[in-house]
């Protein structure tokens, strides 16, 4: 479905098109707007982590009219094995578990996959600018003055930041990145190998003493995911040193065992090397005048929470909704949006908290069997409303 639009609406600036970026540009069109995204990347970043959709968040790719083209991208995990240094078999969990909301989702999709779906889906209604940024930013009552790092000059109506965990935009307009950031003790490395591990349909995951090394499948079966993670109690690697980040990952899994070695053999080959801190982005608000925040730029969960797409997806439709049905009055499409969200990244949030805890050795981990957890689970996927907007514009409604 292409996403249609009227030819006046207020000039929406989006900063990042990752995940977050596309899908705010898909419902900003939808109802109205005029949408420039722009992407300091020079083109959109392939592979990356599997991320899955969940509960609600299916329901917001449905009314995008998605389903059909994230299904098709999909990587097609049948479940995970979790595994013992010598690989036996200690848990299983499959796709199909928990109504396709369990350990291992029913949709789950590389991260640069979802978002070249959403990006084909918007290109043609949507301005993308690659290869550039926001260089310097000022507002007023009626807009927003923006220089991009290319030169160009232009002034928008509202300005978005999608921008990601380091984003660009908040240190900007709400301060540096120290205010906001939380690690949680914990490190994340992953990246595509060839496949001479024989992996299939099935994730295989081993755990000891608070770290781990895991092998999942990716829809080029000659390749496979590597990843890691290992404790940390700071993080002080920039995110753009990859040659530090790889030191790293090798001193701190060396001697892990099981297929590690193998598995770190090939990470000075990799196209797509990723590390970083697990970590979570808490802020009191996630506006400021005329600029605004989504994903994980405002409400990071991290990694282990599982659900920072479907955060960025149910982000998206709420704050295009919330604005359009004010009017594009920022002040009041804000409130609405940061009122709806909050009680469902908070418990996203408590869920990637709880993941992080977990894995430790140092203290007990919690009792999951008890009823808290359940109703937990339940409103990190399915705790937020979603509003059919009926008063609002839609150009592109799926019928």
């Amino acid at each position: 479905m292409s996403v249609g639009g009227s030819e006046q609406g207020p000039r929406v600036l989006v900063a990042g098109a990752s995940v977050a970026g596309p899908a705010l540009a898909h419902w900003l069109r939808r109802r109205g707007a005029e949408v420039t995204v722009v992407e300091r990347a020079p083109e959109l970043r392939p592979g990356g982590q599997a991320v899955d959709a969940r509960g609600v968040a299916k329901e917001v790719i449905g009314r995008m009219g998605l389903d059909a083209a994230v299904r098709a991208a999909r990587t097609d995990t049948a479940g995970a094995y979790i595994v013992d240094a010598d690989g036996n078999v200690l848990e299983t969990h499959r796709a199909d578990d928990h109504g396709g909301d369990g350990f291992i989702a029913d949709i789950e999709i590389l991260r640069g996959d979802l978002s070249r779906v959403l990006y084909d889906d918007t290109r043609d209604g949507v301005e993308y600018v690659f290869g550039d940024r926001i260089a310097e930013l000022g507002q007023d009552a009626d807009g927003v003055d923006v220089v991009f790092e290319g030169g160009d000059r232009r002034r928008f109506d509202l300005v978005i930041g999608a921008d990601g965990l380091h984003s660009q935009l908040r240190a900007m307009v709400f301060g540096p990145r120290e205010q906001f950031v939380r690690h949680l003790g914990l490190v994340l490395a992953f990246y595509s190998v060839p496949n001479e591990f024989g992996v299939d349909r099935w994730m295989i995951d081993h755990q000891e003493g608070g770290r781990s090394a895991g092998l999942r499948p990716v829809p080029d079966a000659t390749r496979a995911m590597a990843m890691f993670s290992f404790p940390a109690a700071d993080f002080d690697v920039d995110h753009r040193d990859v040659a530090a980040q790889k030191r790293l990952l090798r001193e701190r899994m060396d001697g892990f065992g099981w297929l590690t070695g193998r598995m770190l053999a090939h990470v000075d080959d990799a196209p797509d090397f990723y590390l970083d801190q697990v970590a979570q982005v808490v802020m009191d608000r996630w506006s400021s005048g005329r600029v605004g925040l989504l994903g994980d730029a405002a409400f990071c969960a991290s990694p282990m929470s599982g659900a920072g797409t479907g955060l960025a997806l149910v982000g998206a439709y709420l704050l295009a909704g919330e604005l359009a049905a004010a009017g594009w009055e920022p002040k009041a499409g804000f409130a609405g949006y940061e009122a709806r969200m909050r009680p469902y990244v908070e418990a996203n949030q408590e869920m990637g908290r709880l993941h992080v805890h977990s894995l430790g050795d140092a203290e007990p981990s919690p009792d999951f069997s008890g009823a808290w957890f359940a109703d937990l689970i339940e409103r990190a996927i399915n705790g937020v409303e979603l509003p059919d907007y009926t008063g609002a514009p839609d150009f592109g409604a799926v019928t």
